[in-house]
């Protein structure tokens, strides 16, 4: 396929410290001056601490650092394995030894290079080194760039559940080069589009549609250049509203959970090694769905369009079998988003638009798991 070529900015409209999401073909080649063209109403110090895994590094990590030196800035680098089971306590330790050993002062920055969970993790070591430094955010798969770049969640996982150690922190900058795209292993870009399908549930129904209408969403080889564009954009877009809406979730932030109640407990339950986070989140947007059709809130016929929509992707309709449904209904309980004891679902009442609903009986969501089984 052809290369994204437009470049475009998307500010994040925050009272305090707002941000550009910088979407620039060949981007990660300026990174240095992009960081000091943004943001300039924050002091920023020379030394930055580059962090990423040993992966994304060998393919990107000297062209940022040179990027980032050619700008004037003193940087050293720390990686962390790949996968889910790393994303703990123990490997933000290592940011902070390599933090100590760089000698970072609060006007220091730590710069993410890597998916949803180096990001993550960056931005939780940020949060809390000195009671918080800058970081900067280089997202390097899909659904980080969609969607785990932009909004200031970070954090680890607990072994009794996803995320449920962490802070709001925002980014300084987040660059997007969707040049990157072109080396991502195609599963990993199957669970970007998880992300992509939810915008399309949640937020735009155009979106939806233009993925409906499109023959492949499979790999990145077979998604239409402008499609590629329009994806980037209105995800950014979509994820940059809600949080200047609401930065910290008391409300209408919530909207972007959808799929992520049981798609969570699913990752928890099995390790966090079977499948993928966007793995996870279609299975939950499926049960989300099949939820919203035993409540009534949409039809069967929506519910079979969205589950068409993700097998189009490549990604899983159906939970892995075997899997304990009165554990997944205890996880449930254990989720960040529990309240009052009640679990929070987002559930759709149609292309484009979803309801918080804390009213959803275990019976339910039993026979939905179940049903979604493979």
């Amino acid at each position: 396929m052809g290369v994204v070529q437009e470049k475009s900015v998307i500010t994040v409209e925050l009272p305090q410290n707002p941000y550009d999401v910088v979407i620039a073909p060949g981007g990660l080649d300026h990174l240095g001056a992009w960081i000091l063209d943004h943001g300039k109403q924050r002091k920023l110090g020379k030394k930055m601490l580059l962090v990423s895994n040993p992966s994304v590094f060998d393919l990107y990590g000297q062209r940022a650092i040179a990027s980032l030196e050619q700008a004037g800035f003193d940087v050293a680098y720390h990686l962390i394995p790949d996968g889910e089971p790393h994303k703990t306590l123990a490997s933000v330790e290592g940011i902070y030894d390599a933090a100590y050993a760089h000698r970072m002062e609060r006007s220091s920055a730590i710069v993410a290079l890597g998916g949803g969970i180096i990001g993550d993790m960056s931005g939780f070591a940020a949060a809390t080194w000195l009671r918080g430094i800058q970081f900067i955010q280089v997202p390097t798969s899909l659904l980080a760039m969609v969607d785990a770049s932009i909004g200031g969640k970070t954090g680890v996982n607990h072994p009794l559940g996803k995320n449920l150690i962490g802070a709001f922190h925002q980014p300084r900058l987040v660059l997007i080069d969707p040049q990157m795209l072109d080396t991502l292993p195609v599963r990993e870009f199957r669970a970007g589009m998880a992300e992509v399908i939810k915008y399309g549930v949640i937020w735009d129904a155009d979106l939806f549609e233009q993925l409906d209408a499109t023959a492949d969403l499979s790999e990145y080889a077979a998604v239409p250049v402008s499609l590629l564009q329009t994806i980037l954009l209105r995800s950014c877009q979509a994820k940059a509203i809600v949080v200047s809406k609401d930065e910290k979730e008391a409300g209408l932030r919530a909207i972007l959970n959808y799929g992520h109640t049981i798609g969570h407990a699913i990752e928890s339950i099995t390790g966090y090694t079977a499948v993928t986070h966007g793995e996870a989140v279609a299975m939950g947007m499926v049960a989300a769905g099949e939820i919203a059709v035993q409540l009534g809130m949409w039809s069967k016929a929506l519910s079979d369009r969205q589950t068409a929509l993700i097998r189009k992707a490549g990604l899983p309709a159906h939970s892995p079998a075997g899997l304990d449904h009165d554990q997944l209904v205890t996880l449930l309980q254990a989720d960040k988003k529990v309240e009052d004891g009640k679990v929070r679902f987002i559930l759709p009442t149609g292309i484009g638009t979803v309801e918080i609903v804390n009213e959803v009986s275990a019976d339910v969501v039993r026979h939905v798991l179940r049903q979604i089984e493979a």
